[in-house]
């Protein structure tokens, strides 16, 4: 597997988008790298159905997606692979270390450019 192109940016939590292309040669569209309270993840492409909730339209088990987090992490650069997660100097943090992150609702779907 490779990323395929990946737009950089800041759309919110969203950092970059890209796209994935398999060994066999297909190419996946709609992926997404966040950064989430504990660290960067990789959103899988979803569609937002009929009762405005985003429904995941690609599937993957815990190993692959965890692989795919990796190549995005490598590819979109060297300062979030330094071996842990650290937030911006500018970030303001309210985690209490309870096991829900704090609601954060500066941001909405319009924050994402598709």
């Amino acid at each position: 597997m490779k990323i395929e192109r990946m737009n950089k940016g800041q759309w919110g939590k969203v950092r970059a988008f890209f796209d994935l292309q398999t060994d066999e040669g297909f190419t996946i569209k709609g992926f997404k790298l966040v950064e989430g309270p504990t660290g960067y993840f990789v959103g899988f492409p979803s569609q937002k159905s009929g009762d405005d909730q985003y429904y995941d339209t690609v599937w993957a088990d815990r190993e692959l997606k965890d692989k795919v987090t990796q190549i995005a992490m490598k590819e979109y650069g060297g300062d979030i692979m330094t071996g842990g997660y650290e937030p911006p100097a500018n970030a303001k943090s309210t985690y209490t270390g309870t096991d829900a992150p704090p609601a954060d609702d500066t941001y909405s779907d319009d924050d994402i450019p598709f």
